[in-house]
């Protein structure tokens, strides 16, 4: 393929890195031009490309390759960015090239990732790669490796690294500099600092304090004090709320002895987040989570993951239905009823699942706490009142108008306000009782609540019906 055509590829896809999304919009059409390389071998032209390209980047296209294709592609990217490439794929496209490397490849690789990298990648491969993959480190990346295996799923220790600069106290800033630019290259981050006392944290330095302060000063003379860390079996979630409430880099972890023996970096954190909000949607919409990709979850797997709680939820809509046989009297006398009850369940539901959206979020911000539960009961209430004589109004009219019936009209306006009411109430306090329990919120969301509210809704207004109508 003509060079011209390369570097065409090429600096469309450096302006589309300057100047924003439509030109990176631009340069997914010149995919097919590096596939076309691909198939043509035109290898020393992919490795000008890859050169150039972000390794987020990179990944992304690696995608679109077949397996073949992808392990080629791979070994031709800088050695400088192969680590970040791999750290950025999926677990399939890690675990293929994985079994498709040799033994040198693959100890140069572990060399290049980081700690935390390396372990995210054993906890998702089968238990023969990790045994080929433990073979090939030497005996202390082994021990750390194991070391960070051994803490729970889900903890500070199983997401941190164990690379990180840490200072003495009496280093001045002149020494703290020599020992970075030594020793940085391997660390996952330069920017904060560790100042350590026989292994236990006294204090935090920034990159920003070295770079601008005399370099006679010590680290105890500049070091800060008052420091935010975790501990090693610190539920990740609550790591990554302190990234957020803080504003944070990396936040160090310690061991129950006070001992720092790793960070956790913002990027992991950032992972973390995106994990947990992803479970937290799963289980709202009534399904249980899954670590795979949609694509790289079965057919199958997608069905157990969702049929339970359908069933559950399916069996649990019979109590209406029940309650409904009970009110056939009225309804045979009144047929008209029958055509406002789809209205009055879905306002309920609809009215339960915002306060329960609310709350479940304000839950996770670290907002509501179950002691705020009577405050969030009231807010709830006077806000149900409001919304429910609105809606009930409106509708009250639009009776009027249709049917004229103003007995019609009163008892769908009172059963709208009940509705409301008791709707906005179940989807405010469930959540925080679910919280009081040791159990995750976000299953009492939507779908959930709705069920419930269904049958309040019907018993409220057959209730409000048969008093009013004397049947």
């Amino acid at each position: 393929m003509p060079g011209a055509v390369v570097t065409r590829v090429i600096t469309g896809y450096k302006t589309g890195q300057k100047n924003g999304i439509k030109e990176r919009e631009d340069w997914t059409m010149n995919r097919d031009i590096f596939m076309e390389l691909m198939v043509k071998r035109e290898y020393k032209a992919v490795r000008s490309i890859l050169d150039v390209m972000n390794t987020v980047d990179i990944a992304s296209l690696l995608e679109e390759l077949d397996d073949r294709e992808m392990a080629t592609a791979f070994r031709l990217i800088p050695k400088e960015k192969a680590a970040d490439v791999f750290s950025n794929m999926n677990n399939a496209m890690q675990s293929h090239l994985v079994q498709m490397f040799t033994d040198q490849e693959l100890k140069e690789l572990l060399d290049d990732l980081y700690m935390d990298d390396t372990v995210d990648l054993l906890e998702e491969l089968p238990a023969n790669l990790v045994t080929q993959i433990l073979e090939t480190v030497d005996g202390e990346k082994r021990a750390q490796i194991n070391i960070l295996l051994n803490y729970p799923q889900d903890s500070a220790g199983s997401i941190m690294t164990t690379e990180y600069v840490d200072l003495r106290k009496d280093n001045t800033v002149a020494q703290a500099l020599a020992h970075i630019k030594k020793t940085g290259i391997h660390k996952e981050t330069i920017y904060t600092c560790y100042v350590l006392d026989n292994r236990k944290l006294a204090g935090i330095v920034s990159a920003k304090d070295l770079m601008t302060m005399d370099d006679d000063r010590t680290m105890e003379e500049l070091m800060e004090t008052d420091i935010i860390s975790v501990y090693t079996h610190t539920d990740q979630e609550e790591v990554a709320r302190l990234f957020s409430r803080y504003d944070l880099l990396a936040i160090p972890v310690l061991d129950m002895e006070e001992r720092m023996v790793g960070i956790v970096t913002v990027d992991d954190a950032w992972d973390v987040a995106v994990d947990e909000a992803t479970e937290d949607i799963t289980k709202m919409a009534a399904m249980n989570p899954s670590e795979k990709s949609y694509f790289d979850t079965s057919v199958i797997q997608h069905a157990k993951n969702r049929i339970v709680w359908l069933l559950v939820l399916m069996l649990s809509a019979t109590l209406t239905g029940t309650l409904l046989t009970r009110y056939e009297d009225a309804i045979s006398v009144v047929p008209l009823l029958v055509a406002f009850i789809p209205m009055l369940m879905d306002t309920g539901g609809n009215c339960g699942s915002q306060s329960a959206t609310l709350v479940i979020r304000g839950i996770a911000l670290d907002e509501i706490h179950f002691k705020d539960l009577f405050r969030v009961v009231y807010k709830e209430f006077r806000i149900s009142l409001i919304v429910g004589v609105i809606l009930a109004a409106a509708n009250g009219v639009r009776i009027l108008l249709m049917y004229r019936n103003m007995k019609l009209a009163v008892i769908v306006s009172i059963s709208l306000i009940g509705t409301v009411v008791i709707s906005k109430i179940i989807g405010c306090m469930l959540p925080l009782l679910a919280k009081k329990v040791n159990l995750d919120p976000a299953i009492m969301a939507a779908p959930i609540i709705t069920t419930l509210v269904d049958t309040c809704s019907i018993a409220i207004y057959f209730t409000v019906a048969t008093r009013l109508f004397a049947l």
